[in-house]
């Protein structure tokens, strides 16, 4: 298949993983971050760690969206649904995430109206067909999916559709990986770019990154292939001495980012003063809010929503796996309370989630097969 195939050559991986072993420096251990979840899963499901040197050392970030929604936000969203005539809509790795009082699904069984929609305009589809009922969707996601609700809610204000509104939870990545670099308890050596919400931002905005913490940054694809050149590509830097950001995935992210949705965005959307995330806390100007233009398709303004703080269990530590600083096996309750199938933390349950990652993939073979010693 074209497009996957060629990224995922036997031959070529083993190549890389030589290339890759040359450069390291003898006795020098690296320690890379996979600001994505859905690098994480290729990671672990394609073995990669295994083309790895013990020298180099991958660590995931807080890339995954679902994974840092905060409980207290979930349960707005529920309070919501509980009203009369409402009708919630949300995408599918929603809907298991536990809140404080239960997860959608949980809502659901107890008799809230809550669907599963493959985009917002699914949603403002849903709102046209029930002009009777209001209808909110529940907007989630970095900058990859924030152009898609900017550009419902502008068809939404330009039709006329008054019943549909839009819970605004998206998060923008370079506080949150700004945040890592300011945190004490973290050394990183540099890190793999995510390639999805580069097609919106591009990748200019990460160069303050090289520039000011002195830490490579190389845009990840998504394959195999992509992944062993990236780390190959940060290690041909340390080996020049170079320190910049560097594109690998020049197939889909342009360097200055997709203009339009970053228009469309900036039309609607402004950064909030400050959001929660879990399990890196309150960061500033790291969240996006509609408009007060849009003010009548904001479900935060035409809604009273509780807006509590709920702590997450004590059981759980999705924040030190979010912030790389454990991997999920080292979590107390990993693969024993909390499963796939009985989730205590969103880093299990969401399809891009690194405990979801480690459980599927990983959770028998904490012990590297070192394919790149090998003859």
């Amino acid at each position: 298949m074209r497009f996957v195939d060629e990224y995922r050559d036997a031959e070529k991986a083993r190549a890389l993983s030589a290339r890759i072993a040359a450069l390291c420096e003898p006795g020098r251990h690296y320690k890379f971050m996979e600001v994505c979840g859905g690098h994480t899963h290729t990671i672990y499901k394609h073995g990669l760690e295994d083309h790895l040197p013990e020298t180099v050392e991958l660590v995931h970030g807080p890339g995954c969206p679902v994974c840092v929604i905060p409980m207290g936000r979930v349960d707005d969203a529920i309070a919501v649904a509980r009203e009369p005539d409402v009708i919630l809509t949300s995408f599918g790795d929603m809907l298991r995430v536990p809140g404080g009082t239960g997860s959608f699904l949980d809502a659901k069984a107890e008799g809230a109206d809550i669907r599963m929609v493959y985009s917002p305009l699914d949603a403002l589809k849903i709102a046209r067909a029930n002009p009777d009922r209001r209808v909110v969707f529940m907007a989630i996601g970095f900058e990859t999916t924030a152009p898609s609700t900017a550009v419902t809610v502008l068809r939404a204000a330009s039709e006329g559709i008054a019943n549909f509104s839009v819970f605004c939870n998206h998060v923008t990545i370079i506080p949150a990986i700004k945040a890592i670099l300011d945190s004490p308890d973290l050394r990183l050596d540099g890190f793999l770019g995510p390639g999805h919400v580069s097609t919106v931002i591009g990748c200019r905005p990460y160069e303050f990154i090289a520039s000011e913490y002195q830490k490579p940054l190389v845009c990840a694809g998504f394959e195999p292939l992509d992944l062993l050149q990236s780390v190959a590509m940060l290690l041909r830097q340390y080996d020049e001495g170079r320190c910049e950001v560097e594109n690998q995935y020049t197939r889909v992210v342009p360097w200055d980012g997709n203009v339009r949705a970053l228009e469309a965005i900036g039309k609607t959307m402004e950064l909030r003063p400050h959001f929660e995330w879990r399990g890196l806390g309150f960061i500033s100007h790291s969240a996006l809010a509609l408009r007060e233009e849009y003010a009548a398709h904001d479900a935060e303004k035409v809604f009273d929503m509780p807006g509590v703080r709920v702590a997450d269990p004590k059981a759980c530590q999705c924040g030190e796996v979010l912030k790389g600083v454990i991997k999920p096996w080292e979590c107390k309750v990993f693969g024993t309370a909390c499963t796939p199938e009985t989730p205590i933390g969103t880093c299990m349950v969401s399809s891009e989630g690194a405990c979801a990652a480690y459980y599927n993939y990983g959770r028998f073979t904490r012990e590297r097969v070192r394919e790149a010693t090998r003859a």
